[in-house]
């Protein structure tokens, strides 16, 4: 019977080596080790290539990946710690270049003044009061009120004057852009309600072709049951006048 003194010792997960690559194993990192520690660098050499193609072995997805070979070196000296001795087809990785944390991403803190119609519209807006051309600027200022008026209907899910969007354009441009005020704007919102109108008269075929579909099945269970009764009937008759 095994000893299982309380002095004995246990092997935990928890009480082994971290491992440096996990989806490696712990016994690739142990080869590694012994590699490591071998006295010839014939040797090492010898067994770091046995080594590479059991990690390409146990990763076959790396063979996707632009230079595999590559990657597969640099993976094996992070397991060894950067002490591995060999010769490698490749240039030797160096700790900070593996550790290299990048910089900070810096997010853009800027105020929305109305967020429904978002900061490409502030955008819009600015880049049209720099027009000098007259016509051009009054064709892209229709557009942007066009485009704030498809925005808010998006936003809110509801119709809105244009009258609305005319304030609101002056205001986002502090009254240097104008439209007149009998100008009419792109109807988006009768396009939702198109689009509601084609969903429920598909809703409706859909439902028609159903019904109907019942009623066919109805009628074929029907018209079978009349056949197997008639069936029925012309055997019992056909029974009637048999003698025994």
């Amino acid at each position: 019977m095994a000893n299982l003194s309380p002095s004995a010792p246990f092997d935990y997960n928890s009480t082994r080596k971290k491992l440096l690559l996990t989806e490696y194993g712990r016994n690739v990192q142990n080869m590694v080790k012994y590699i490591v520690e071998l006295p010839s660098k014939e040797e090492r050499n010898k067994y770091a290539q046995v080594v590479i193609d059991l990690m390409g072995f146990l990763n076959p997805h790396l063979r996707d990946v632009a230079d595999f070979k590559h990657k597969l070196w640099d993976h094996l000296h992070i397991i060894s710690d950067f002490k591995i001795d060999v010769d490698s087809p490749y240039p030797v990785p160096t700790v900070e270049a593996i550790h290299l944390k990048p910089e900070p991403l810096r997010y853009p803190h800027q105020r929305i003044r109305y967020k429904h119609y978002g900061k490409t519209i502030e955008l819009m807006i600015e880049k049209a009061k720099s027009i000098d051309e007259p016509a051009r600027k009054q064709h892209m200022v229709q557009a942007i009120a066009n485009f704030m008026k498809m925005a808010y209907v998006q936003w809110n899910k509801d119709s809105v004057s244009d009258e609305s969007i005319l304030a609101d354009l002056r205001e986002l441009s502090r009254g240097e852009l104008k439209l007149e005020d009998n100008v009419n704007l792109n109807k988006v919102e009768f396009r939702q309600q198109d689009t509601k109108a084609r969903n429920n008269n598909q809703r409706n075929n859909n439902n028609n072709q159903r019904n109907n579909n019942n009623q066919n099945n109805r009628n074929n269970n029907q018209r079978n049951n009349n056949n197997q009764n008639n069936r029925n009937n012309q055997r019992n008759n056909n029974g009637g006048g048999r003698k025994y």
